[in-house]
């Protein structure tokens, strides 16, 4: 058999005979039950959002003024949480990543510690390190006169605290997937190892960057344990759009259902913008 006729049946043809179409396994009936009902499960509370939500009544419901602070200030943390993700949290990748020191795999597992652990233990962990009498806090609000908890820049640290682990996982996966030789090769030619990183190594790692960015944001978007521990929530202040869901809940249900869709669009919006490089098979 020749190289086309072994591409061809590969392909399911054989030379001269007609196209035959490829023949689906059969899914077993074990396998196929529980993955539909883990789909109904999964799917469940998102249709009864929709079915519940208050449609005629959402424009006026998303256009008060607490709903607009809340997520404006939502929007702003989020952000900022992200920008000090990307300014401490791909060093921190590069360094796991490309560097051997001793203890490395220990660094590795605090650095995704914040992945499993309750957010709400993260706020208190944060109140004992950052608060006024905390480890560091004291010597802030001693010597420089600032206090975090319970300020915008509270929620900003609670954000960056629970997302920047998102950035550095993904940063780091795509450093070690990159060939390290183009920055060997930059450095024979005389540039540092800075320069080679900023103009060699960046741009190669782009799309984990870009893939971890948006990751860091969405999670720092619907963050609430911590904030609400170390922030606290305080409206036009701290209090986010998790946060005012959660006041809301308690006193107008509607409310709480209207800002539950706007989070979860920016949801939708996320796993779309991560489609292409996630959802996909090469």
């Amino acid at each position: 058999m020749t190289k086309a006729d072994e591409s061809g049946a590969a392909a399911g043809t054989l030379p001269g005979g007609p196209r035959r179409r490829r023949v689906r396994p059969a899914v077993p009936l074990p396998l196929l039950l529980p993955g539909a009902v883990a789909l109904v499960f999964l799917l469940l509370p998102l249709v009864a959002l929709l079915v519940r939500a208050p449609w005629r009544g959402l424009p006026s419901l998303l256009t008060s003024a607490e709903v607009w602070q809340a997520l404006q200030l939502s929007l702003i943390c989020a952000t900022a949480a992200t920008a000090v993700s990307l300014v401490l949290g791909v060093p921190l990748a590069w360094l796991l990543a490309r560097t051997e020191f001793p203890g490395r795999g220990f660094v590795r597992a605090l650095v995704t510690l914040p992945l499993v652990l309750p957010p709400v233990v993260g706020g208190v962990a944060l109140l004992l390190a950052l608060g006024r009498n905390g480890v560091v806090g004291q010597w802030l609000d001693s010597w420089f006169g600032i206090t975090l908890p319970f300020t915008t820049a509270g929620v900003v640290i609670a954000e960056s605290f629970v997302a920047m682990p998102f950035l550095v996982i993904s940063v780091e996966g795509a450093l070690r997937a990159a060939d390290p030789r183009y920055e060997e090769a930059a450095t024979t030619l005389g540039a540092s190892r800075f320069t080679a990183f900023r103009r060699v190594t960046l741009p190669l790692i782009a799309p984990g960057i870009a893939a971890g960015s948006v990751l860091a944001w969405a999670r720092a978007l619907g963050e609430f344990g911590a904030t609400i521990t170390f922030a606290g929530n305080f409206p036009g202040r701290t209090q986010t759009m998790p946060l005012a869901v959660y006041l809301a809940l308690q006193n107008d249900p509607d409310a709480a259902i209207a800002l539950s869709l706007v989070l979860l669009a920016v949801s939708i919006a996320v796993l779309a913008a991560l489609r292409d490089r996630w959802m996909t098979a090469s």
